[in-house]
């Protein structure tokens, strides 16, 4: 769980020391990149291989997020590098902080606290001005009626076969939306799951990332069972997406 934050410090509490004045940044994730990308153009130098968003971005590639390269992050001179606790490896973020890099990285697991991670992060670890696309994704969410209507199961990935559990940013989203994640309560974020041996549910969410679902992969596997394919980048990316990401998952999950 993230720590007690600070002015200076990030999502884990963890002091990070940003310079009076940022002009370069790497991001290793994807939802972060169209956030920078988005606030300041510009001012991103790199982003990973599988940051999409959006669709002109003309910056350097450093790899994967689980497996960036490290020593192509550190050609590119960032003031900063923007993280994900869930997303990236300690491991590789241990070795950016050691070569002197301040590192900035972000755990939201609700709707709230994303916009305040966000908020965090472009301001303090970004030294950007607060973004008005934020405000619109505030005040959309802020409507939001979190009556349950339905419980549903939502696979993540296949062959194994995972979903969503306890504690996930995507799990809060769907409660926004009226949708309780059948498996919220597991001892697990992300468990492997027996699919002939799980609790009553009603609907099965499948979104097309991180694995591609589709209606042509994924809802032969739920015989009976109502299914719905929806946008992973707005059920799952915590950015710009956010302020359109209501109305586009009311609209897949209940037209």
């Amino acid at each position: 769980m993230p720590g007690s934050v600070s002015p200076t410090s990030d999502d884990l509490g963890l002091p990070v020391p940003v310079p009076p004045a940022v002009g370069r940044v790497v991001s290793l994730v994807p939802s972060l990149t169209e956030s920078v990308a988005a606030t300041a153009p510009g001012l991103l130098v790199g982003a990973t291989d599988w940051c999409t968003h959006p669709a002109d971005l003309d910056v350097a590639r450093v790899g994967g997020t689980k497996n960036p390269r490290v020593a192509d992050v550190l050609d590119l001179r960032p003031d900063v590098v923007v993280a994900n606790d869930e997303e990236n490896r300690s491991a590789d973020l241990d070795a950016l902080r050691a070569a002197g890099v301040a590192v900035w990285v972000t755990a939201p697991a609700t709707v709230p606290a994303a916009i305040e991670s966000l908020d965090r992060m472009l301001r303090l670890g970004c030294r950007l001005d607060r973004p008005p696309w934020l405000d619109e994704a505030a005040q959309t969410w802020s409507r939001t009626d979190t009556t349950t209507t339905r419980t549903a199961l939502v696979p993540i990935w296949r062959k194994p076969w995972m979903a969503l559990g306890r504690d996930t940013f995507a799990g809060d989203v769907l409660a926004r939306l009226g949708v309780a994640n059948v498996l919220r309560t597991n001892a697990e974020r992300y468990p492997r799951i027996d699919l002939g041996a799980l609790p009553p549910y009603d609907l099965v969410v499948l979104p097309d990332e991180p694995y591609a679902f589709s209606p042509d992969d994924g809802p032969d596997a739920f015989s009976g069972k109502e299914w719905r394919c929806v946008s992973g980048r707005h059920l799952t990316w915590y950015g710009p997406s956010l302020a359109e990401a209501r109305d586009v998952l009311h609209e897949q999950l209940y037209s």
